[in-house]
């Protein structure tokens, strides 16, 4: 607990990095927006008050012995930086920085705590890979404890020790929410959740694990017994080490069910969905990013090393802490497969639609959109609510899957009001959002979405319908192989001319950016055969091919190659008949995740 802040005198100082300033002149700096990272000292104090990165703009009056400072449901201020590390396996600790701790401490304390060596362990926080400095580091933010190259195996124990010990050297809270600013709306509405999770908890309203579906998902419910909640923690995803349905063989941080999505990953997906459906367009469901405690999630004897699985049968009081998206739950009547698309309005097709193309959707079916009856089912009307965002915004270009790309409403035109929010999106915008949201998130899939946002728009106001745009972006598969989508050639062929254009920039060609003949893919995986319960992931997961990766593109050419893109992809879009839909007759093969 903070000390009593009525002991603070008007002679205390606050020191910021390189001055010290008295207390009550701090007043003066309050028409400033900036924030500094500031240390209280007062006579009265026993030791001086960190708090870091403090708003100015706070101090417009005095300090009330009954200022708390900045909490959450918890009830703790956060005076520290708090950090969430997880490993490989799923292990999570919650730990609080110190002032001079740095990546070297970091990784001391976790071998402590997990009484495993980390000397051959890097720690990253999204592309970065940690060394020493920690400043980029936000409050509650979630860093990867991750083995190096050499000696890296999914048999091989991370964790020796129980989950008991491991939660009693983990002091945070039952739920604590990850990297949202306390004062957003987003942080509000989880909050509001989370307490009510928390109530049934202590209640002993336990949640209920979901039987569908690849990987762990979780029914959490409030007081009275209804759901309001689903959480998928990212060590159960399909592959990944604790994936309590058989579909394991891969470490988190490895590339999952698709190539350019990896294992654990897939949960602050779920939460850029949410984000970048803005204005509730297409009715994505709250998401967030949470640390979680219960005894209910899974660990796999042969990740961890002992008998959990059984301890959890006998003593119910064994909890494990996952890092996990949490969605709120939409009731439903049924989802899309149970019911034919005739009655699904357009508007909701589109805007779904629109919001797949953004975010290059690699796995919409019809699974994942959930439907709800209107005004008690009268005149068969019903609501889409789109779910399940694991899959989106890979790392490089892949093949989408759109279910929606054969119904008929995605053959209509764009309304005038669904064309004004196409224009009105900004990828420079919302790649900065989700940096500062979701700071782990990789910068090759903000590239994916950049792209996706800029030709989603030149494409609307070219007079394309979903339908078309969907095609554009699709894949063709012929025998065994497949062919570069439309929007592909047209990225390969600006990598080209800006190979061309820079003969004097040598990198462009030393760079292979993924490039590969045409037809000479690996070919998609073949339909999945799932024998019993145990399947591998190299069972289940072919290697597609990726003809357009991003992300290995220097900053500079990014931004050439972005520029060239858009002189080319007026022509390419012209090429195509507008006055009427032509829908392909081939097959959509493989590309859901819903076997």
């Amino acid at each position: 607990m903070l000390p009593d802040l009525s002991s603070v005198h008007s002679y205390s100082t606050i020191r910021f990095r390189s001055f010290a300033l008295p207390i009550s002149h701090v007043r003066l700096l309050r028409k400033f927006e900036i924030t500094f990272p500031i240390i209280l000292f007062s006579p009265s104090l026993p030791a001086p008050l960190k708090v870091l990165k403090m708003p100015v703009t706070l101090l417009n009056g005095p300090l009330h012995a009954d200022y708390e400072g900045d909490k959450r449901f918890n009830q703790k201020p956060p005076n520290k930086r708090r950090v969430f590390i997880q490993t490989e396996n799923g292990c999570v600790v919650g730990m609080e920085l110190e002032r001079n701790d740095n990546a070297h401490t970091l990784k001391r304390r976790m071998q402590l705590t997990l009484n495993h060596p980390t000397d051959q362990t890097s720690l990253t926080f999204g592309d970065k890979v940690l060394n020493h400095d920690l400043s980029a580091i936000k409050h509650d933010s979630a860093l990867f404890l991750t083995k190096n190259l050499i000696h890296r195996s999914s048999s091989t124990p991370c964790l020796l020790q129980t989950p008991r010990s491991l939660q009693q050297k983990d002091q945070s809270g039952v739920i604590e929410i990850i990297g949202l600013h306390t004062h957003s709306t987003h942080f509000t509405k989880t909050n509001q959740l989370v307490e009510e999770i928390i109530t049934a908890l202590k209640n002993e309203i336990d949640p209920i694990s979901v039987n569908g579906g690849l990987g762990g998902a979780y029914i959490f419910r409030n007081i009275k017994g209804q759901s309001i909640a689903i959480v998928k923690p990212t060590d159960e995803e399909p592959f990944a080490p604790n994936n309590p349905k058989g579909f394991t063989g891969k470490l988190l941080g490895q590339p999952g069910f698709k190539q350019s999505v990896r294992v654990g990953e897939t949960g602050f997906r779920e939460v850029a969905a949410y984000l970048l459906d803005h204005d509730h367009f297409a009715g994505v469901p709250l998401t967030s990013l949470v640390k979680i405690t219960h005894s209910i999630f899974n660990l796999n004897d042969s990740v961890n090393g002992s008998k959990v699985q059984n301890k959890k049968r006998v003593n119910l009081n064994v909890n494990v802490s996952k890092i996990a998206s949490l969605q709120q739950f939409i009731p439903h009547d049924f989802d899309a497969s149970d019911h034919g698309a005739s009655s699904f309005s357009i508007s909701d097709v589109h805007r779904i639609g629109i919001l797949d193309v953004r975010i290059l959707n690699t796995d919409r079916h019809a699974g994942n959109l959930l439907v709800r009856k209107v005004n008690d089912g009268n005149f068969g009307e019903v609501k889409l609510i789109p779910i399940d965002h694991g899959l989106c915004l890979p790392e490089c270009l892949e093949d989408p899957y759109f279910e929606w790309i054969h119904w008929p409403q995605s053959s209509i035109p764009f309304s005038d009001s669904e064309l004004e929010y196409i224009q009105s999106l900004d990828a420079v915008r919302d790649s900065e959002m989700l940096r500062t949201e979701l700071p782990m998130i990789r910068e090759a899939c903000l590239r994916v979405l950049t792209l996706c946002t800029v030709f989603l728009k030149e494409a609307a106001a070219f007079g394309l319908c979903l339908a078309e745009i969907g095609e554009m972006m699709s894949r063709e598969f012929r025998c065994n192989d497949q062919e570069p989508s439309e929007l592909e050639v047209i990225c390969l062929e600006a990598m080209r001319e800006v190979v061309d254009n820079d003969s004097k920039n040598k990198s462009f060609s030393c760079m292979q950016w993924g490039l590969r003949k045409k037809g000479g893919g690996n070919g998609r995986a073949r339909g999945a055969e799932v024998v019993g319960v145990r399947s591998s992931a190299e069972e289940l997961v072919g290697t597609p091919a990726s003809f357009v990766k991003v992300g290995e593109m220097e900053e500079g050419e990014w931004w050439d190659f972005l520029d060239k893109f858009r002189e080319l992809v007026g022509p390419a879009l012209a090429t195509r008949k507008v006055s009427r839909v032509s829908v392909r007759n081939n097959l959509r093969v493989g590309g859901s995740c819903q076997f």
